[in-house]
């Protein structure tokens, strides 16, 4: 009887990390297709191409890294609805901004 109950345990809890799991794959999803409908800066733009095209950013985040050529330094611009991500001067990535009520993928 003790081994049943182990046994039904253990299927609930995995049982509940697969929905859990599938539910942050549908998050991610619906985030990825929201940026690839949205205009955000390319990967491989200069800091200046992205502000003389998309303007000045809300705030330039504090810089993180830079310690040491393995970890250069990252910049963060915010902007409404998304953030720039710059490897010294050089966007590597923009990424949308969860909407409200969504948590962002972690």
């Amino acid at each position: 009887m003790i081994h049943s109950n182990a046994f039904l345990g253990l299927c609930a809890a995995a049982a509940m990390l697969l929905a859990s799991s599938a539910a942050h794959a549908d998050t991610l999803h619906r985030q990825v297709q929201r940026e690839t409908r949205m205009d955000l800066p390319q990967r491989g733009l200069s800091m200046a191409q992205v502000e003389k095209r998309f303007g000045a950013p809300e705030r330039k985040l504090p810089v993180r890294g830079g310690g040491s050529r393995w970890q250069p330094p990252i910049h963060r611009w915010v902007y409404p609805g998304y953030i720039v991500y710059f490897e010294h001067k050089i966007v590597i990535h923009s990424v949308a901004d969860a909407p409200v009520g969504e948590h962002p993928v972690r």
